[in-house]
């Protein structure tokens, strides 16, 4: 929904549905006219008037939607980085239990099979807490930024400058 108003009469808001273009200033002229001709026009235009001489009136946006797209991707980002902090803490112990018997692997020491296969299954945890723990050192790199959104946005009205 679009609005007018005139200079002459700042007072008068003839409202169109849809955005301003030329065939809603067309349409905001025909409710003028009719205003003209039903003598409820305070003003007058014996002048002439356009329909490029209407003035939109813009509502006052209280909130800016693109900050609330940031508040929103700011709390996607810190959910993201709260999981993967889990999935990391969850495969640490068992990872860094595997990661310390790679190290027979390099040794002249003789490795029994058991310990070997032990060490297999040990390497998908491994690759698990390794992909994980990488996630989440980005994240909590773009995490940063996300926490600073989420500052801004909580600060009292007060504080902001």
């Amino acid at each position: 929904m679009v609005k007018y108003t005139l200079m002459q009469s700042p007072e008068v808001i003839l409202p169109v549905p849809g955005k301003d273009s030329p065939k809603a200033r067309e349409k905001a002229m025909d409710q003028l006219i009719e205003l003209m001709e039903s003598g409820e026009l305070p003003t007058d235009l014996s002048d002439g008037f356009s329909p490029q001489q209407f003035i939109e009136v813009k509502e006052p946006v209280l909130v800016n939607p693109d900050d609330e797209d940031a508040i929103t991707q700011a709390v996607q980002v810190l959910s993201h980085l709260a999981t993967l902090k889990l999935k990391v803490q969850a495969s640490r112990d068992d990872a860094m239990k595997t990661r310390s018997q790679i190290d027979k692997l390099f040794t002249d020491e003789a490795v029994s099979e058991d310990e070997i296969t032990e060490l297999k299954e040990g390497f998908k945890v491994l690759k698990t807490f390794a992909q994980a723990n990488l996630r989440y050192r980005e994240a909590r790199s773009q995490a940063e930024d996300a926490r600073t959104v989420l500052d801004r946005a909580l600060k009292p009205e007060s504080e902001k400058a």
